[in-house]
């Protein structure tokens, strides 16, 4: 049976939990940091549509595989593959997390989560809300990793792109108890037409709640 821990682990990609660690005096950017961060969000602003493979791992060693979906801005599907029961949807408002196999699905405000950044209209990495706390890199590969500019002490997302062609190939999350959730990407195409029914959730059985405007 498909393990709820990997709801769970996802959950807190999408939604950062709480770190393990308190976070630490960090180093200051330095140029050759924020020409690659400005780098990378030139890239994430001129992806309109995306699809990918993907592989997730699981901090308990299960891993699950399916096709992603990215209609930016505001728009995002992961649909796994058989036998797992899950789905998510973004839909411009909500992202949406349904686990057949429980039942009723999660909605969660798509503004009140940082994985918005990967399908926000304007990304800035190291803006208002979000704060880029290092970037390292590795032959062919850059590391770019965040944290919320009001509460630093919540969940750090790293998203990683490779060099050539320069993509983005990998996001990553700690979770409360310091355990890492991948998600990795492959067979990426972009900028391809898709179809807006994918990022629509339907279930005859529960009603779309109303997003709160006070």
């Amino acid at each position: 049976m498909f393990n709820r821990r990997i709801v769970l682990a996802l959950m807190a990609l999408l939604a950062l939990a709480p770190a393990a660690h308190a976070a630490g005096p960090r180093k200051p950017l330095s140029d050759q940091d924020k020409a690659d961060i400005a780098r990378a969000e030139t890239y994430m602003n001129g992806v309109t549509t995306l699809k990918a493979r993907f592989q997730q791992y699981a901090p308990n060693g299960n891993i699950a595989e399916g096709t992603a979906y990215f209609w930016r801005p505001g728009r995002m599907r992961l649909q796994y593959d058989p036998p797992s029961p899950l789905l998510v949807v973004a839909d411009g408002s909500f992202l949406i997390v349904h686990d057949r196999e429980l039942g009723e699905p999660s909605y969660i405000p798509l503004g009140s989560t940082p994985a918005g950044v990967l399908v926000r209209e304007n990304v800035q990495l190291n803006g208002k809300d979000l704060s880029v706390t290092k970037v390292t890199r590795a032959p062919g590969v850059l590391n770019i990793s965040l944290v919320e500019s009001d509460d630093p002490g919540q969940g750090e997302l790293t998203l990683v792109f490779s060099e050539s062609p320069f993509q983005l190939r990998q996001w990553r999350v700690l979770d409360a108890q310091g355990n890492l959730t991948t998600v990795s990407l492959y067979e990426s195409q972009s900028g391809i037409s898709l179809d807006r029914s994918l990022f629509e959730f339907k279930d005859p059985k529960f009603t779309k709640p109303k997003l709160n405007d006070g």
